[in-house]
């Protein structure tokens, strides 16, 4: 289980040094997602940041991407989408002073750009609490996916 943690929390190695020792055998994906979000919360501000700086940009180029990054973020887009996904990246990271993260789901990169122009609309509380969720919501897509794949 722990090199399936390793791709699912890539980057995050004081997150898995914390969770490893919680978790059981008989843990679900669920369960790990949840013992996670508990870790994360005890975390001070500065280690949640870290978690989400580790996590890496949408469009960032394909070579500086792991194998489950690749897969989620999916084909390439247009120039002009790129572009302006990074112009609002770079103005959510100096409005909030961390990453935008955002479990794609399967959208395209096109489909983001409304969704981090809501998010640039929050407080930077409700961003750090969105980040964390999403981050939350991909770790628990690639549990589950890698449970998958076991079978």
């Amino acid at each position: 289980m722990s090199d399936d943690l390793r791709s699912v929390f890539e980057r995050s190695p004081t997150l898995l040094e914390r969770l490893i020792p919680r978790l059981t055998a008989d843990d679900s994906p669920e369960d790990v997602v949840e013992k996670t979000r508990v870790i994360i919360e005890e975390l001070p501000e500065t280690d949640q940041i870290a978690i989400l700086e580790a996590h890496p940009r949408i469009g960032a180029p394909v070579s500086t991407l792991s194998e489950p990054s690749r897969r989620e973020q999916g084909a390439e887009a247009e120039a002009s989408v790129l572009r302006e996904l990074m112009t609002l990246q770079a103005q959510y990271e100096r409005a909030f002073g961390f990453r935008f993260v955002v479990f794609v789901a399967g959208r395209s990169k096109e489909q983001l750009l409304p969704v981090l122009r809501e998010r640039l609309t929050r407080s930077r509380h409700a961003e750090l609490r969105a980040g964390i969720d999403a981050f939350l919501a991909i770790s628990l897509d690639r549990l589950r996916k890698a449970r998958a794949e076991a079978r």
